[in-house]
């Protein structure tokens, strides 16, 4: 968390160095899993685990830093630990991984050597849910075996909305080096014609298309680990959703049955999400005026290890912001909070606890910047026709534009 970010195990570094390479995408996160275990930590925690770096590695960004970048985006800050020595209660990190999500202004910045790794401005990095245009590696401390973990991490930024964007590295130390040559990182970098010698890259392979949104990823026929969105379509894609939704909302939780089933399924629009083919999970949005409401998250208990639940919250407000939402209103059960705070959902100033089904919920609401490319009066005419969630691909009724108006109907009457 410095302006040149990172430190290795001189330990794992050293013995990586000595071997052939072993490229991140070729390590086994499930092996690994079996020891080692990466989590968010605690905001509270944060400040110790500095403490604990900036003795091995010299001094980093504030707490107060850290933990503002958390919450901006809190895919940028991971606790690892010894899965045997972690209290499920009281999970505490034994290092920790941090990661810069940069927009355009921040790589150019990055390239050009002028970027504070000490206090990064906001303005500079992504939110949740948004695709950033690289990713900076700002910090690794990770003591001994702990360094394998970086592999588990890799595998949780293969996903969208971060999957295919290249990694960046500084290395301030003899030992990073190796490691990082070790792990597949090439030394210089050239960002949009900016020669960045100074830099670490890792090019990954496009897992889905840049013109491609989240909620529109599913196309059938995938690995069967990839998790994927897709707008509901027809009625096979709501029964899917009814099925998801009665397995977790009436057999889990025991709903009643003309409770969750509310009225409101065909009024609304419905995100899928599968891993690999199978539909493992959904999110259901409803629009206002000047707010779109995001409600109905279920994910299947088989799946629940996967990033799925997350991947549907960022597409749902990948999905609101396309529309040309500011403002994302939700219900969030009280023992969630936590779960919706990592997407910018605050409880609403003023606003009463309430129940409904047998839980106790609480207003929360997220503000957002509409996407540049929103729908509003003055798009193209034949955008606004395509498709639901596909208005960045031509539609059937566009290609039909190709036919002169013959108006068959009018002429018959004639």
């Amino acid at each position: 968390m410095t302006q040149e970010s990172a430190s290795f195990s001189h330990q794992v570094a050293t013995k990586l160095a000595a071997r052939k390479h072993h490229p991140l995408s070729e390590l086994d996160p499930r092996r690994l899993a079996r020891r080692l275990v990466v989590f968010r930590p605690d905001p509270q925690d944060v400040p110790r685990l500095l403490r604990e770096a900036e003795a091995r590695m010299g001094a980093l960004a504030s707490s107060e830093v850290v933990n503002a970048v958390g919450a901006h985006n809190p895919d940028s800050l991971w606790a690892i630990a010894r899965r045997a020595n972690l209290d499920p209660a009281q999970p505490r990190g034994e290092g920790f991984v941090g990661f810069l999500f940069l927009n355009g202004k921040g790589l150019k910045a990055l390239a050009e050597n002028t970027f504070d790794g000490f206090n990064p401005p906001l303005s500079l990095l992504t939110p949740s849910g948004e695709r950033p245009a690289g990713i900076y590696v700002w910090a690794i401390y990770s003591p001994g075996v702990l360094s394998a973990a970086i592999a588990l991490l890799f595998e949780k930024l293969s996903e969208p909305p971060y999957d295919g964007v290249t990694f960046y590295s500084h290395v301030t130390t003899a030992e990073g080096g190796p490691f990082t040559e070790a792990v597949g990182f090439r030394k210089g970098a050239v960002i949009d014609g900016i020669s960045a010698p100074h830099l670490y890259s890792y090019e990954r392979p496009q897992a889905r298309p840049t013109n491609r949104p989240l909620y529109d990823t599913y196309r059938g026929g995938s690995d069967r680990k990839a998790v994927s969105i897709t707008v509901a379509r027809d009625f096979n894609d709501l029964l899917r959703v009814a099925s998801i939704r009665g397995a977790v909302y009436i057999g889990e939780q025991e709903c009643p049955y003309d409770e969750e089933f509310d009225g409101n399924d065909f009024t609304a629009t419905h995100l899928l999400g599968y891993v690999g083919d199978e539909p493992a999970g959904c999110i259901r949005i409803r629009h206002f005026a000047d707010f779109a409401k995001v409600e109905r998250l279920a994910v299947r208990k088989e799946f629940r290890h996967t990033v799925v639940s997350f991947q549907l919250v960022r597409a749902a407000i990948e999905y609101c912001r396309a529309k040309g939402y500011r403002r994302i209103y939700g219900h969030a059960q009280k023992r969630l909070l936590k779960f919706w705070s990592r997407f910018g959902a605050v409880p609403l100033p003023g606003s009463k606890e309430f129940t409904f089904s047998d839980f106790d919920y609480v207003e929360v609401m997220g503000n957002f910047e509409p996407d540049p490319q929103a729908i509003h009066i003055g798009t193209d005419p034949y955008i606004i026709i395509r498709p639901e969630g596909r208005w960045h691909e031509p539609g059937i009724l566009e290609r039909s534009a190709s036919r002169p108006a013959s108006r068959p109907s009018v002429d018959a009457r004639l």
